[in-house]
């Protein structure tokens, strides 16, 4: 038989497509075809396939061999077809019979030697996979812990191809142990006990916790902004499966799971420098599409230093995920949408000096440098700011304090009483925090008393605020009196946050 065929995953983002590997070995001058929109890594794989297979002591047809990925118009790329391609051309070449690897998915890049190297985005290849009915997969075995995420499916991890066909011709194989989804610890070395003082920027970081709400933290060098924003993850509730897995099938496209465990269930925090591109910072590329920072940090915190000293335009491409919680990139291979639900955490410097405490304190800036140095954060992208916070520089009585102040497990207990309030609020609904609560839903169903919404609406008569502000400040009052106890946010809470919003001191 000169036909053979195995499958495989082409990934558009996080979406995967089953794809039909077809090899075909026929009489004429000695050659190698590849067809079906394959990129330059893809296109490369003939001397992988060609150098693993004479080196595992296999026969390299010495005719014709023409190789089709089905469907022809789907873009694939990436070196993840190397396995399906050697599998399928030697069971074209009748060394591998075809019933053994019917309803089989093959994933794995080859290195010249015949080993299986581990590739990325295997977690949402397999929930393709699955989707399509497909049972077992063999995966590299660098990959088997992500691959061991996904449930229904049979996956069988590989180092060799030797192995592999060891496997399809007697159905022996070593199997490996099944890695259990397990709680990651905290680092310990993160703790809002850390924090001397500050405790106006520790209760807007709960507040931010608890309601999924956007912070800016503005303050001099070294009065704890960074401390603060890094140790939000410490207080965040721990995600769930659902959410863990979204969250590694991000990073397992992005390949960055050597900073981050694929079966961690904690938040994750991105922190990418101030110089950063658009493209980095929302997700692009030119022949294949990777997720940004703000969809590396989706259901997590994506923590911004400096951020005034950002090119232009870097920060203002976050205002549409800000909006949507999704972020879509328009490329001519397609269009690809990536998850982006983060909460945004921004840091700055009150003037260039650093040293403008409001009171001109050992500032050398003139009042038109102030003005114009927090003026590069855009009027629209500061709108979706809920809390801008300002941190005060540390004094002598806070570092001199022996006790230390809430540890993270302290404050973290609240926050997850506070969340249960609002899920237990928004069970009929489909959002689950206080800052998905949509528009129409806060002027008909979530408003706060009367006094509250009439004190709202006397500052957005005055234009002190608009109206997406008048939302926002409704959706941090629910967060405040589900911290209280209230029932329905009061004046007070509404107050607070409205405080918390302009920036003034509590």
């Amino acid at each position: 038989m000169s036909l053979a065929q195995t499958q495989s995953i082409a990934l558009l983002g996080l979406d995967g497509h089953v794809v039909t590997v077809e090899v075909d070995i026929a009489d004429g001058l000695p050659m190698y075809s590849l067809l079906g929109l394959p990129d330059a890594a893809l296109s490369e794989s003939r001397d992988r396939v060609r150098a693993a297979i004479v080196n595992c002591m296999e026969i390299w047809p010495n005719r014709k061999v023409t190789v089709s990925l089905s469907p022809a118009w789907l873009p694939k790329s990436g070196s993840s077809f190397d396995l399906a391609i050697c599998i399928a051309l030697l069971s074209a070449n009748e060394v591998i019979s075809p019933d053994a690897i019917r309803d089989v998915v093959f994933l794995g890049e080859l290195a010249l030697d015949g080993r299986i190297r581990s590739i990325r985005g295997v977690l949402p290849a397999l929930i393709a996979a699955q989707k399509a009915g497909i049972k077992t997969a063999v995966v590299p075995s660098a990959n088997y812990r992500e691959a061991q995420l996904m449930q229904g499916i049979e996956i069988i991890a590989m180092e060799h191809v030797k192995q592999v066909l060891r496997w399809l011709r007697t159905g022996e194989r070593e199997v490996a142990d099944e890695i259990e989804l397990e709680w990651q610890p905290d680092d310990q070395l993160l703790d809002f006990a850390d924090v001397a003082g500050q405790p106006q920027a520790r209760l807007a970081a709960e507040i931010a916790a608890t309601g999924g709400h956007h912070i800016l933290l503005i303050g001099p060098p070294g009065a704890g902004k960074t401390m603060i924003a890094e140790r939000i993850p410490t207080i965040l509730p721990a995600l769930s499966i659902a959410q863990a897995l979204e969250v590694t099938a991000v990073h397992s496209i992005a390949g960055s799971f050597a900073s981050r465990s694929p079966t961690s269930l904690v938040a994750p925090i991105v922190s990418p420098h101030h110089t950063t591109t658009r493209v980095a910072m929302v997700g692009g590329g030119a022949h294949v599409i990777k997720p940004g920072a703000c969809s590396l940090a989706h259901n997590g915190v994506l923590f911004i230093d400096e951020a005034p000293e950002c090119p232009s335009g870097v920060l203002d491409s976050l205002r549409q995920p800000l909006e949507a919680g999704s972020i879509t990139i328009a490329r001519s291979i397609g269009n690809l949408t990536f998850p982006a639900q983060f909460l945004l955490v921004l840091a700055a410097n009150p003037c260039p000096c650093g040293k403008f405490t409001g009171r001109g304190r050992n500032c050398t800036c003139s009042s038109q440098q102030v003005r114009r140095y927090l003026g590069r954060l855009s009027g629209p992208l500061m709108d979706r700011i809920d809390m801008r916070v300002h941190v005060d520089p540390v004094g002598r009585v806070d570092m001199a304090r022996t006790d230390l102040g809430e540890t993270s497990a302290e404050i973290r207990r609240r926050v997850i009483a506070a969340r249960g309030v609002a899920a237990k609020r928004f069970s009929e609904y489909s959002w689950t925090l206080n800052s998905q609560i949509p528009s129409r839903a806060l002027r008909t169903i979530f408003q706060p008393q009367r006094d509250a919404m009439n004190f709202l609406h006397d500052e957005l008569d005055k234009e002190h605020i608009t109206a997406r502000g008048l939302h926002k400040i409704i959706r941090v009052s629910w967060t405040l009196a589900d911290i209280h106890g209230h029932e329905v946010p009061t004046l007070s809470d509404v107050e607070m946050a409205h405080v918390l919003r302009g920036g003034s001191e509590l």
